[in-house]
């Protein structure tokens, strides 16, 4: 199923506003949250088909988000990307082990991210 709306889950306005612009560019439709309750209402509100979660944010962190969306029935069909600056390889193993299907370190490289979505569709 191509990819059309991506929701970024990011704490920093800097990060949302770069890839949206990016994504919006590229013909998605494009919604933010700032943190993960944020982000828990709007998947629930309008699904998105995927997620770039940021880890570090206020509240729960992207790694126990991406736990709460992957065990959810009704958003089983969501793909979840978690972009962050955390670069260890322990944290892209925890990452991928709560769920997230992708883990790309900031900064995001627009082709590679571009690339890892038409991969999905």
């Amino acid at each position: 199923m191509p990819v059309k709306k991506i929701l970024i889950v990011d704490d920093s306005p800097t990060e949302r506003y770069f890839l949206t612009d990016l994504l919006v560019k590229k013909g998605f439709t494009v919604s933010t949250a700032e943190n993960g309750e944020e982000a828990l209402d709007k998947i629930t509100a309008d699904k998105p088909d995927l997620i770039l979660m940021d880890v570090v944010m206020p509240g729960k962190n992207g790694f126990q988000i991406t736990r709460t969306i992957v065990r959810d029935p009704a958003l089983q069909n969501v793909t979840v990307f978690i972009c962050s600056s955390k670069d260890q390889e322990t944290d892209r193993i925890w990452g991928l082990r709560q769920g997230a299907h992708d883990y790309l370190i900031k900064p995001i490289d627009p082709d590679a991210l571009l690339e890892k979505i038409a991969a999905l569709g």
